[in-house]
């Protein structure tokens, strides 16, 4: 499993958010760089990120929910065309980074 975990949940239907991209970006020289993406799959998670031996440096980083595609694909309008979240990476432990998702707001915490 990689460092960096996630998993959306669906809000307004109560199921996990199947097939939202994301990515896993760091800042580096002052611009995002993608180091990781995928999509989720139909429990609404992306475990492999990253690759499994690789430890990021403490540092800051993002991860980018393309959830506008997501709603749009459900023929839902909806406010967020994407929700960025950043976090601090302070050691090697796993951090799990959810997002609980509506068409009309979010909210996220970090998981284990």
């Amino acid at each position: 499993m990689s460092q960096i975990t996630t998993h959306v949940l669906d809000t307004s239907i109560g199921k996990p958010g199947e097939g939202i991209n994301i990515k896993l970006q760091e800042n580096k020289d002052s611009n995002w760089q993608t180091i990781g993406k995928g999509m989720t799959n139909a429990d609404g998670r992306i475990a492999d990120l990253l690759d499994e031996s690789t430890l990021l440096s403490p540092a800051t980083y993002r991860m980018v929910f393309d959830t506008g595609s997501y709603f749009s694909g459900q023929n839902k309008e909806a406010f967020y065309p994407t929700v960025v979240i950043y976090f601090d990476v302070t050691d090697n432990s796993h951090y799990h980074v959810p997002l609980l998702l509506n068409p009309f707001g979010y909210s996220t915490y970090r998981g284990s």
